[in-house]
């Protein structure tokens, strides 16, 4: 299909040459999807022959197929001038991706806009699109606080079209900023740096550094107080060792905005903050945070080395994967390398020492797709001892990144092996991390892989034990029912299914909770007080429990 088209983008005459893509693309009985992205990567002789002939077939195309080789063309050679003309494209469907794609190049602003027109819906993030395109600023500024934040509403891509459309980083660059609009401008670039869209749109974000220095620098002018304070903390946890590291900082850029930050949260009335223990259970979980990672951003580590591995939670209102940070040489590999959801839990590569180097090379999976390793991949390497080293290789990832590009191969990492040793023990370790449901949970979890028998009693074998995701201080234990388990005759193609049972917060210390549940796990058949969360009606009615 190039060679269709590619003889044409010499002709000087765009009237004569347009009339021919047409004829062509016809004769050829073309789609959309045979011709969009023909001409990215094609060398371009002539650009201002090429240029007239994309505005030409955006203008005047008579046929999807058309246009689309027009802003293949404009998306490389766009100007200012051609704005309204894309804009006005991107409010079609099938145009709406590739008008973004041309615009970023041209008016990021415009382009945000247009993806925002296009495929949010909340009522309040309407109001903010409608109030940009009408050029009204004020009611701009104001629509802008009026967004709530909440994961449901508002993902990490709608969070960076946003910061894009409004121009943050000027919003909040110009003094005075009010404090309301700078604790929003926080918490949109912590809304960035989640993995809940599979990458961390902070990335994706050319005017990131610009908006981190801005906000931070004004951080001061904030009052202290609950929200505030998990706000900057989240900031901090993301520039010591989040996806922000990855940006183009200059020297010593990032280290200096963390100093400010953590000039902010320990003067006294900042370092308040998180005392005393509220009633409400919600901000009495938030607290408990604060403490738990108020010096995590602005640790050093007493031996540096290659490899650093960090357990980092988020702030709990806004409830994320536990994701184990892992620091090669400084810098984030997974978010760097992978980028389709974050590291795996603690529990995964910590507790089960995966990452303990052996003279046996292992495969360890690092990193699963948000959605799921069968929908988009995860993230492997093969860990090996050679001597006096600790070797990763043998990567194994998607064939592409996030962003549709070729993902490059990656190289061998090799790591002093006492250094190595020394952190991974170090990490496996530290629990300052955890909060009290987060140990029960591994307490019960350890003691019914150990003690398998518990479960096998009841003719169950256990899936996974964490706590709630939205309700972390909740315990979830999972187990699946087969018939003949106990016996040892087991039929693995019979009728089966999986049951939950939630423990909740009761305020004993972690070992009695776990003792309790697995004194009851022990003495009372569980499917007698779980819940039935899996398997099939089918199922169920075989083996005579409702179908929930």
């Amino acid at each position: 299909m190039t060679a269709t088209v590619l003889p044409l983008l010499t002709d000087r005459d765009a009237l004569r040459a347009a009339g021919e893509v047409h004829r062509r693309l016809h004769e050829l009985d073309a789609r959309v999807t045979h011709v969009r992205g023909i001409l990215t990567d094609v060398p371009l002789e002539d650009e201002a022959a090429a240029r007239a002939l994309g505005r030409h077939l955006v203008r005047t195309g008579t046929s999807a197929p058309v246009v689309s080789i027009g802003l293949d063309l404009l998306a490389r050679l766009g100007e200012p001038e051609d704005v309204p003309c894309l804009m006005a494209l991107g409010l079609f469907r099938t145009f709406t991706r590739p008008v973004v794609t041309a615009l970023t190049a041209i008016d990021c602003p415009a382009a945000a806009l247009v993806w925002l027109s296009r495929f949010t819906e909340g009522r309040e993030v309407r109001r903010l699109v409608d109030a940009l395109l009408a050029r009204d600023e004020r009611a701009a500024r104001a629509g802008l606080l009026t967004i709530p934040l909440d994961p449901r509403a508002v993902g990490s891509q709608t969070a960076r079209r946003i910061a894009e459309a409004v121009m943050l980083d000027d919003i909040i660059g110009d003094d005075p900023v009010d404090a309301a609009t700078l604790a929003q401008a926080g918490r949109l670039l912590c809304r960035m740096t989640r993995a809940d869209d599979y990458r961390s749109e902070i990335l994706a974000y050319d005017r990131a550094v610009n908006a981190y220095e801005a906000f931070v620098t004004r951080a001061s002018q904030l009052d202290p107080g609950l929200d505030h304070y998990a706000i900057l903390l989240s900031v901090a946890l993301d520039l010591h060792s989040g996806p922000g590291v990855l940006l183009g900082w200059r020297p010593g850029q990032r280290e200096a905005l963390l100093s400010t930050l953590e000039s902010v949260l320990t003067a006294p009335a900042w370092a308040a903050v998180p005392a005393g223990e509220p009633g409400d259970p919600a901000e009495r979980r938030r607290i408990h945070w604060m403490r738990r990672s108020a010096r995590q951003p602005f640790s050093r580590p007493d031996a540096p080395g290659r490899l650093r591995v960090e357990v980092v939670v988020r702030d709990p209102a806004n409830p994320e994967s536990v994701e184990t940070r892992l620091l090669v040489d400084g810098r984030p590999l997974v978010p760097e390398v992978f980028g389709r959801g974050p590291a795996n839990p603690p529990e995964h590569l910590l507790d089960t020492g995966r990452l303990r180097a052996t003279a046996e090379p292992r495969e360890v999976q690092l990193a699963e797709a948000y959605c799921t390793e069968g929908c988009c991949g995860a993230l492997y390497v093969t860990i090996h001892r050679e001597g006096e080293h600790v070797v990763w290789r043998d990567w194994r990832r998607p064939l592409t990144l996030p962003a549709g590009r070729p993902a490059p191969g990656l190289p061998e990492y090799r790591f002093d092996a006492g250094a190595y040793d020394a952190e991974i023990a170090r990490a496996e370790s530290d629990r300052s991390w955890a909060w009290p449901a987060r140990n029960t949970a591994r307490l019960i979890r350890t003691a019914l892989r150990d003690r398998p028998g518990i479960l096998a009693r009841w003719d169950a074998r256990l899936d996974w034990v964490s706590t709630h995701f939205a309700e972390p201080d909740t315990i979830e234990v999972s187990f699946t029912f087969r018939p003949g388990i106990a016996a040892g005759r087991e039929d693995k193609d019979g009728p089966s299914l999986q049951f939950v049972r939630e423990f909740p917060d009761d305020g004993t210390p972690p070992e009695e909770r776990a003792e309790a549940a697995l004194h009851r796990l022990s003495t009372e058949d569980p499917k007698g007080y779980a819940e039935v969360r899996g398997g099939s009606r089918a199922s169920a009615e075989a083996l005579g429990y409702p179908w929930p």
